[in-house]
């Protein structure tokens, strides 16, 4: 539940102005949160000026005071950053620390979600990477094979003809070229039932591999091999009601980037 230290609170009506779903009321003074329509979205402890809200149903210790110096980020520095992401699929054989790992995911954690679902999980594959490899090629290779005999579309085709290539190289050479995970050490797979909040956060994973200094690639043909195949999604014991969104493929670089590229205009409609 969310309650108010009576003790601390002055009565301001802060929280409640900020109360999306009116759940609190000022009684004699003070605040009162009547936990009915709550979905604890936290603004109340946000705004509060003397920390007068609390929870006791997440960790208090999540909670980091406003200050300035070590919240804000430069506009333009932002927008470079941003520019300068890269998709990397040259990697290094070092490999990607815990310590890191959970850094990414906790980017995630704190990205805002409809009616704050919170409803976004991550499954972490290193050790098992090559046996997650090996399923995806498997399924990819009978897709590509179902494709060339179906379909006339010519970029499908393209895609079929080089599955089939990934999963021959795989069965000739399991350590040789890997074009789907491209020897990266880490994968984070990111599901969700409403792939717009996995989406979300997996946005911000991204900023965070970049800022630790390491490098990704969203990994579309593991999340095309996900589609309407159970294979994956039971060895990794994904539950069927999620989505797989996003696979981020992480390692440490092993291309250095010197600038930004160019990209077409922005596409913006004025009313």
């Amino acid at each position: 539940m969310f309650s108010v230290d009576v003790k601390k609170c002055i009565g301001c009506g802060q929280c409640i102005k900020d109360c999306f779903v009116k759940d609190i009321d000022l009684i004699n003074g003070k605040a009162l949160i009547k936990n009915k329509a709550c979905f604890k979205c936290g603004h109340c402890i946000a705004v509060c000026p003397v920390a007068a809200v609390s929870t006791d149903e997440y960790s208090m210790d999540d909670v980091v005071e406003y200050n300035k110096e070590k919240f804000f980020i430069e506009p333009n520095n932002l927008l470079n950053f941003i520019k300068f992401e890269r998709t990397i699929r040259q990697f290094n054989e070092r490999a990607v620390e815990n310590e890191k790992i959970l850094k990414i995911i906790e980017a995630g954690r704190f990205t805002q979600t409809a009616s704050n679902a919170q409803n976004v999980n991550y499954i972490v594959v290193k050790d098992q990477l090559q046996e997650v490899r090996k399923i995806t090629l498997e399924v990819l290779n009978n897709l590509g094979k179902h494709i060339l005999e179906n379909s006339t579309n010519i970029l499908y085709k393209r895609y079929a003809r080089m599955w089939i290539k990934m999963y021959d190289e795989f069965i000739t050479n399991p350590l040789g070229v890997d074009n789907l995970f491209f020897k990266a050490s880490t994968l984070i797979i990111v599901t969700s039932e409403n792939p717009l909040n996995a989406g979300l956060a997996s946005a911000n994973m991204k900023l965070m591999v970049d800022a630790l200094g390491l490098g990704a690639v969203f990994s579309g043909f593991f999340t095309k091999a996900c589609e309407g195949n159970s294979k994956i999604k039971d060895f990794l014991e994904i539950e069927e009601n999620q989505n797989v969104v996003t696979c981020l493929v992480i390692g440490y670089p092993n291309v250095k980037y010197l600038r930004t590229v160019p990209r077409k205009e922005a596409n913006i409609i004025w009313k």
